[in-house]
């Protein structure tokens, strides 16, 4: 499996800003063209202070952070010039640059790149929903930022009223990405439910979020699993899907979201001690809240915890 390995992916249409009405996710109603205005946080002398001689950055004076464009709303969102990325991803970027003291650069990047972007010093970090697990804490320092929260989305005239457990998802066909945590613990649930002599899941992978609503809507799929901001945008904006069930995207244990970091150049505790200092301020709360992800918001940074597979 590479359920562990560095591919995650987020299969859900990213898109472009406009003036449709506002989407509520997670009881936040987003105000796209309000979330254009940026939240900063002042220069943090703690955090500065933590920053390690020598540091080599990608560019002098500047915090650059690769990000997945190939991701999801809320996480990230073209403006109107399809070029510029918005949305809780470069906001958290936004908030450890400038406690930084440094100015933030943006790089549109592939999930594909990110790995290589980051050890190569192509970029300084990436910020693209990398969950914690065991194998890339062998390869990358991280500094968490957010919950890694899962959920599972029917259409809106299922039968289904609940899934959050193994036997829930027994015989059912269930959209996940290849080689993501959630089609890890689907995989597990489905081990599970084998042994206890329930019939086998089907996982369908796709890429097309139009694909995934037409298989779902048709009847050839029974539910979506993938992170929950991201169903939940989705279910907003189309009005087919709903929310039936949360996994903690490290189950059996909790899993957390992390700036991921060059392995060994002792950049995450200065990073940390940039998000502690955002969440003490506030500007932390309020990123996660206009994205309608503020149910998953963490009380401190922590670098290199406990993730999926220890």
């Amino acid at each position: 499996m590479r359920t562990l390995a560095l591919l995650i992916s987020t299969t859900l249409f990213a898109p472009l800003i406009s003036h449709a009405a506002a989407p509520t996710v997670n009881g936040t109603t987003i105000n796209l063209q309000a979330n254009l205005t940026p939240i900063t946080t002042a220069a943090n002398p703690a955090a500065i202070a933590k920053l390690p001689n020598g540091l080599k950055l990608a560019h002098p004076g500047e915090f650059t952070v690769g990000i997945a464009a190939d991701g999801a709303a809320p996480l990230m969102v073209f403006a109107d010039d399809n070029k510029t990325l918005v949305g809780s991803e470069p906001d958290i970027a936004r908030l450890v640059a400038s406690a930084l003291g440094l100015k933030l650069r943006i790089v549109p990047t592939s999930w594909e790149d990110w790995p290589l972007g980051v050890t190569s010093g192509k970029y300084d970090a990436a910020i693209s929903n990398v969950t914690v697990t065991k194998a890339r804490k062998e390869k990358f320092d991280f500094a968490t930022y957010r919950k890694d929260l899962l959920g599972f989305y029917v259409p809106t005239h299922s039968s289904i009223t609940t899934i959050s457990r193994a036997a829930d998802v027994a015989g059912k066909r269930i959209i996940v990405g290849s080689g993501t945590n959630q089609e890890a613990i689907l995989l597990a649930w489905n081990q599970e439910n084998i042994k206890a002599g329930l019939p086998a899941l089907t996982p369908i992978y796709m890429t097309s979020s139009a694909a995934q609503t037409l298989a779902l809507q048709s009847g050839r799929a029974d539910a979506w699993f993938g992170p929950n901001v991201n169903g939940a945008w989705q279910a907003t904006q189309t009005g087919r899907t709903h929310l039936v069930g949360n996994v903690d995207g490290g189950w059996p244990q909790a899993a957390h979201i992390a700036v991921t970091l060059k392995k060994g150049n002792d950049l995450a505790p200065a990073v940390a001690a940039a998000i502690d200092g955002a969440i003490k301020d506030g500007s932390y709360q309020r990123v996660l809240n206009r994205w309608g992800e503020g149910i998953e918001a963490i009380p401190a940074s922590e670098v290199n915890p406990a993730g999926l597979g220890d």
